[in-house]
């Protein structure tokens, strides 16, 4: 089965009963993604290592998309491969990064994935040392996605983003930042022009149900029918 859930940010309690109360039973023809801020690849101390090497050892997959607060430079030393028919960075052998602009056939879904986001809280950090810029998708990563829905003809299962459409956040009483607009304006696009049954986003630390198809994601783990 597949699992959705949110911002985990270096909690390794995250991935325990504490939080997946079925962990237990998870196997490897399971996976479990989150939407953003993994966090167990940002400062590279021996913390860190520690905790993935713990991870490592789960018997089911952990897939995670980028978002803002990550540590862009050491996820991209991570050796890159094709995996379900996208590209990955593999961190361990069950530990994945889903790359921007993807398609993952995974269980009978196609996933496209498109992580990232702007730091709101950019001025309590510093550049090249707790945010970078990558955080924001270039126009080549843009393209990529572009490309890669149109191949399927604008038609998935499952959207994995960080943050959301900018209809999905006026709808939680919010508004998008500025420097953001056009990621949010570009999953705008999406969400008009992209027919799929669930889409799925972090960043806002909210577990919220919208609509039959879109959710935010926190602490919940949702089952992916």
């Amino acid at each position: 089965m597949i699992y959705i859930t949110g911002d985990t940010h270096g909690e390794a309690e995250r991935f325990t009963t504490e939080y997946i109360p079925f962990e237990k039973e998870l196997t490897a023809d399971d996976v479990v993604i989150v939407c953003g801020d993994f966090g167990f690849i940002f400062t590279c101390d021996k913390y860190e290592a520690k905790a993935l090497d713990k991870l490592s050892k789960k018997p089911y997959t952990i897939c995670f998309i980028d978002g803002n607060h990550e540590n862009f430079p050491a996820i991209f030393q991570y050796p890159e491969e094709r995996w379900c028919g996208g590209r990955i960075h593999r961190i361990r052998d069950n530990i994945l990064h889903l790359m921007r602009g993807q398609i993952f056939e995974i269980q009978g879904k196609s996933v496209f994935t498109f992580g990232g986001a702007y730091s709101m809280d950019r001025c309590l950090r510093t550049l090249n040392e707790t945010y970078w810029l990558e955080e924001l998708p270039d126009n080549s990563q843009f393209k990529e996605a572009s490309d890669s829905l149109k191949r399927y003809n604008h038609k998935v299962d499952i959207i994995l983003t960080h943050t959301a459409p900018i209809i999905t956040i006026h709808s939680m009483k919010a508004y998008p930042d500025a420097h953001d607009l056009e990621l949010t304006g570009f999953l705008d696009w999406i969400y008009n022009e992209v027919e799929f049954s669930h889409w799925y986003f972090g960043h806002w630390h909210e577990d919220l149900q919208f609509n039959d198809k879109i959710r935010a994601v926190y602490y919940d783990i949702v089952k992916v029918e």
